[in-house]
């Protein structure tokens, strides 16, 4: 028999689930024998299967303890996680720096990435237990290519992840990148389509809707110039597989250093392999009342000293 007390990350949660979660190996068939026997209480009651928890609910199983896994070791970290570096925090969420070259997730290489680095810091400020018998793991809420760095949103408890989720999904969220352009690209607010090949994870932009493109509009405004180098500020209205450097290599002006779109002659003489592509700002619109992150209307959070700045005086014009 054991004992839990519902937290923040299992607000809205189905009772079921929760069970499954905290259980190893126990067949369906036991689970729901457990809840027709009362053998799931809540606050002291039956509840049934599909019964959402609240916060503060004491959560009661009376089921063996065979299907409760032992307490787990920490397993040693195949490859060191980086430092995150935290440019805002609250309780909720996190606005964190990606450096060049860290993946925002894990993939099939094992290679350092970003939402563990975030787990490992929450885990030594004591805000995040992985072994803890909630199933929810602190999350990054959107993500940047391999080669792009800057802002990225991370959420550190159920309510926040699903709440920013609809905050991006209601698109009341805006992304400002900073990137260097060979060439310069027209001004203003471009609309094209696009289609995402996934074998390849290469994208192809054209100027006309067709079956399997999606909508792209990017807003396009040059900074300064240098030689044939442009420094540009670029809006996301919308926000699709490898965007803005596909669209503006369909504008004749693809990133400097971009190895899948870009000019590969003037890439290998300036001996340039990442794209020059960097999330300066992120601002939030209008949040609904309902929303438990409202109160981050209005806000905006910037990249200090961006280092794409630097990069850009660097070269020779």
């Amino acid at each position: 028999m054991k004992n839990f007390v519902a937290g923040p990350n299992e607000e809205g949660v189905r009772l079921s689930r929760f069970v499954e979660g905290v259980t190893h190996n126990m067949p369906k068939s036991l689970l729901y024998k457990a809840f027709r026997n009362k053998r799931v209480k809540v606050n002291g009651k039956k509840q049934d299967p599909d019964y959402r928890i609240h916060q503060g609910d004491l959560l009661e199983l009376y089921i063996n303890d065979e299907f409760f896994p032992a307490q787990p070791q920490k397993a040693p970290s195949k490859k060191r996680q980086p430092k995150v570096q935290v440019i805002w925090e609250d309780e909720n969420i996190a606005i964190l720096y990606k450096p060049t070259h860290l993946l925002c997730h894990s993939d099939r290489t094992g290679d350092p990435n970003l939402v563990d680095a975030f787990r490992a810091y929450l885990e030594e400020k004591g805000e995040y237990d992985p072994h803890a018998p909630s199933r929810f793991a602190p999350a990054i809420c959107n993500r940047l290519d391999r080669g792009t760095e800057g802002l990225v949103v991370a959420a550190k408890n159920y309510p926040s992840l699903r709440d920013m989720n609809a905050i991006i999904q209601q698109d009341l969220l805006n992304k400002t990148y900073l990137t260097i352009t060979f060439g310069f690209p027209p001004e203003g607010r471009h609309t094209a389509y696009l289609w995402h090949n996934e074998k390849t994870n290469k994208v192809t932009v054209r100027k006309r809707p067709a079956e399997g493109y999606k909508e792209i509009i990017t807003q396009v405004k040059i900074e300064e110039k240098k030689g044939p180098f442009a420094l540009c500020r670029i809006g996301l209205i919308t926000g699709r597989t490898h965007q803005i450097r596909a669209h503006l290599a369909y504008l004749n002006a693809p990133v400097l250093g971009d190895i899948k779109y870009g000019n590969r002659t003037i890439n290998e003489k300036l001996k340039q392999r990442t794209q020059n592509l960097c999330a300066v700002k992120i601002a939030f619109k209008e949040i609904p009342e309902e929303n438990t992150l409202h109160y981050l209307t209005g806000q905006v959070f910037k990249l200090p000293s961006p280092a794409i700045l630097e990069k850009f005086h660097q070269l020779e014009g």
